[in-house]
Parts: structure tokens; sequence; C-alpha cells
């Protein structure tokens, strides 16, 4: 081995070995500021500097590592072009990692929210208002991000500032082309921006989206997902809230109304079911305590409709007490008042029902005369013996 070879050998070492040592020494220069962070965060009653330590530990890991290696990269005994390019590499990755805590550092905005509005909360149009509001923002917050991270970084190449120049000077045709390809993102996204500032939906708001009954339990900045009753998730664009109709049921209060539907005969006591209906409700902790009510909705040939009408404090209270009521209430019925039950009616005419009447009763035997003459009785069994035996056939004439 020659001494040029022997010297690049050394360099590689040495080179290597500050490098582990930088980098060594860096992780654990982060692990006391993050301790003493952890340390001060228990003391205090907010929940930020707790969010920075959680959200921040691992990207800063990168960025101390990154920076030790950059303070230290002019120092190494390294070619000049070998040096610029790892310096560059560092800022690159540096960068990226200055992205990455920003986009983690945007979750203390959800986590301070959650914290003081309570999405469980009986009365939650408020902690509805706020969680969607700042979800949204949350959601394009992160775009914006991951879009000037990208363009920093990009423009860190030089290769690619100069396609980017040349991209400026044609930015006519290229906006063009980029705003028809990227059409269907780009809507989605000022959808976005929209709900967020007018919030026709908000988190844990009751809709009835393309036929389907669910709640609204995301909302992305390019979809909402719906999770349906049966446990489905619906996921719809969100430009779908913006142009086309759909039903908010907890748009201004999360108090909803049910109807229990009834259908019975005419000879139905109301009052009676009505009072049944009042005690029912005032024994079932799901009931509101404000709107109950029962009235004949329609009359048809057959029967009446009865509508129960009664409140509760969520879509999901509401749907089990309809159920329960529509129990109770034919139970009720069946138990008190099973004449008034659904029915069908007939009616016969007169002579028709005579003529049942008749053919109801038993025949009457009827007798026939023999050959002993008219003054000869004949038993019953005689009679029902020459009904079933006919005429004789006549007698035949004895040759010469």
């Amino acid at each position: 081995m020659d001494n040029a070879t022997l010297a690049v050998w050394q360099h590689g070492l040495i080179t290597a070995g500050v490098l582990i040592l930088v980098a060594g020494a860096a992780l654990v220069l982060h692990r006391i500021a993050f301790a003493v962070g952890e340390r001060i965060s228990r003391r205090t009653p907010g929940n930020i500097d707790s969010g920075v330590i959680h959200y921040g530990y691992q990207p800063a890991q990168v960025i101390f590592v990154t920076l030790g290696l950059i303070i230290v990269m002019p120092t190494l005994p390294l070619p000049e072009d070998v040096r610029i390019g790892l310096q560059r590499l560092l800022v690159l990755v540096q960068t990226a990692a200055i992205g990455w805590l920003a986009v983690r550092l945007t979750n203390i905005i959800n986590d301070t929210v959650a914290a003081r509005y309570d999405l469980q909360a009986a009365d939650n149009l408020v902690a509805r208002e706020v969680h969607t509001r700042v979800r949204m923002l949350q959601r394009i917050l992160v775009v914006v991000i991951v879009v000037i991270t990208a363009c920093l970084i990009l423009m860190a190449i030089p290769s690619i500032r100069q396609i980017g120049v040349t991209l400026f000077a044609s930015a006519g045709v290229a906006g063009l082309v980029i705003g028809f390809a990227a059409r269907p993102a780009l809507s989605n996204l000022i959808a976005g921006v929209q709900l967020a500032l007018t919030q026709p939906i908000r988190i844990d708001d009751v809709v009835i989206v393309e036929g389907e009954w669910g709640w609204i339990e995301e909302i992305r900045s390019t979809f909402v997902v719906v999770r349906v009753w049966d446990l489905r998730r619906l996921v719809v664009p969100l430009s779908h809230f913006i142009e086309q109709p759909f039903q908010n049921w907890t748009r201004r209060t999360a108090d909803i109304l049910g109807t229990v539907f009834l259908y019975v005969d005419y000879t139905v006591p109301v009052d009676a079911v009505r009072q049944e209906l009042h005690r029912l409700v005032q024994d079932n902790p799901l009931w509101d305590g404000q709107v109950w009510g029962l009235q004949v909705t329609n009359a048809t040939e057959r029967t009446v409709e009865l509508r129960a009408l009664v409140g509760a404090r969520t879509s999901g209270d509401a749907w089990n007490l309809r159920c329960q009521l529509r129990e109770q209430l034919i139970e009720f019925l069946q138990r008190q008042y099973p004449d008034s039950l659904p029915k069908m009616r007939a009616e016969l005419p007169e002579k028709l029902s005579q003529a049942a009447s008749a053919a109801a009763k038993p025949a009457r035997s009827r007798r026939r005369p023999t050959a002993a003459g008219p003054d000869a009785t004949q038993s019953g069994e005689g009679a029902h013996d020459d009904t079933l035996r006919g005429p004789e056939p006549p007698a035949r004439e004895k040759p010469d």
C-alpha cells in the first residue's frame, strides 16, 4: 500500500470517526434538552409545552444531528466537491426535518381544542363547530407546509432550480396544464376552505348523504368520512357538500324529534293511547322532557294512522326511544284493546245470508212410493233400499 492510498484511508477513517462522534454528541445533547423540557412541562398547567415535547421529539433528533454535521463539515479533510455535495445533502435533510416538525406541531392545536371542548357533552353544538373549523384549518395548514417544504427542497438543487426558472418563463401554459390536471384536487381544497368558513357540516353531525344515514366521523382536506348506522364508512368528496343537496339533522342543535306510527282500527280509544304514551315517555330516560304528543294523522278505508311525536337529546337516543315506544304501545294495545288492532270487515247481502242459513240446516230425507200400493207402509230402511235398487227389469216370455 503506497502513501497516497494510506492517506486516503486515514482521511476516511478520521472523517467517519468525527461524523460518528458529532452525531452521538448531537443525540446526547438532544436527549438532555428534551429531558429538561419535559421536566419543565410537568410543572406548567398548559398542554402546549408538553405537546411540543411529544410531537417534536423525533424530528428534533434529525435536526440536531444534521445541524451538528453541517457545523463540522468545513473542518473535515475532504475534497471540495465532496464536501459541497455532503453539505447540500445535509441541508436538504434538515429542511425536510423542519417541515416534518412543523407538520407534527400542528397536532397541538387539535389537542388544545379537544381538551377545552368536549364532543361527548349533551349540548355539543359549540364544540362541534370549533372542532370542525380547527381540523379543516389544520388540514389546510399541513398542505401549505408540505408544499413550501417541497419547494424549498427543489429550489436547493441547482439543476431543478434551472428547470423551475424555465417553467416560470412559460408560466401561462404550464399553469393552464397543471390547473386542468389538478382540477378535482383543487376543487376539493377550495371546498375545504368553504366548509371551514361556512360549516354546513361539523364533526359528529347527523346527515343523510346519497340515501345513507350516519354521522360525520372525519373531515379531511379532500374528503369526508361518514359513519353509517351499520358501521360502514361512506367516503364523500368535499365538493359534494358544496355542490349537491344533503340533509343535516343537527345543523342548529343536537336535539331531534322522533316519530312512531301506529295503524289501528277505527274503534281505538285515542285518549287512552295518548295517556299511555305520556306515561311511557315520563318513565323513559331517553326522553328529553320537552316534546311529546299523539295525533291522528291519516285515515284509510281500513285503519287509522296514529303518530306519536317525541323529543330526544341526540339522534341515537331518538332512534332507541322510537323503537322502545313502538314496542310498548303495541304491547299496550294487545293487552288492553285487542279489538282495536287492524281487522277486515265483510257484510253479506240479505238474500245471500238467508241462503247460507238454509244450507246450514240438515237436509230432510225424502220418501219414495213402492209397488205394494199406497196403503202399504214403508219403513225408512225399505225406502232407502228401494231408492238405491231402482226399477226391476221386465219379465221374459217363455217359448212354446
